[in-house]
């Protein structure tokens, strides 16, 4: 995927993209990882 960037313009929008993207995804990842961790807590018996 090559593509042909003209102006710094073109270039601040494109690492922008980029970087949301990522971040999108290392935040599902996040709440994914945390559910995994929590679920398996045994729940607190109250009498």
């Amino acid at each position: 995927m090559e593509t042909i960037i003209y102006t710094l313009h073109d270039f601040m929008l494109h690492t922008k993209t980029i970087t949301y993207v990522l971040m999108g995804v290392a935040l599902v990842s996040f709440v994914g990882y945390w559910t995994f961790l929590t679920g398996r807590e045994e729940k607190i018996r109250k009498y």
